[in-house]
């Protein structure tokens, strides 16, 4: 669908894999639509997601848990989450219920 209806979006795919620099081929090492929002007067940045309407599948079940929280250094995670992780588990699985099963 992005081929047709998206080709900007289009242009960082390369044999149905996402996501590729559109002028040399090679893997990016992050997504071309996250963009850094510095919170005013905060230390923290967030994140948020220029093709958010349109994002792949694979965004779209992000995260599923949260040990994959943690290792991809997820701006979401707390650390209270890390105290109580069965709780933090079950927040997340509500909080996604529109978009996954919840994780077993």
């Amino acid at each position: 669908m992005w081929e047709i209806f998206r080709p900007e979006i289009y242009r960082y795919v390369r044999n149905n894999e996402i996501w590729f620099d559109p002028d040399s081929g090679l893997p990016l090492t992050r997504c071309p639509w996250l963009r850094e929002m510095p919170q005013e007067g905060k230390n923290k940045i967030r994140y948020s997601c220029d093709i958010y309407l349109d994002r792949p599948e694979d965004c779209r079940h992000y995260p599923t848990h949260l040990d994959e929280m943690h290792q991809d250094e997820c701006e979401m995670l707390e650390l209270h989450d890390l105290v109580k992780p069965k709780q933090a588990q079950k927040k997340l699985d509500r909080l996604m219920s529109d978009s996954r099963p919840a994780y077993l």
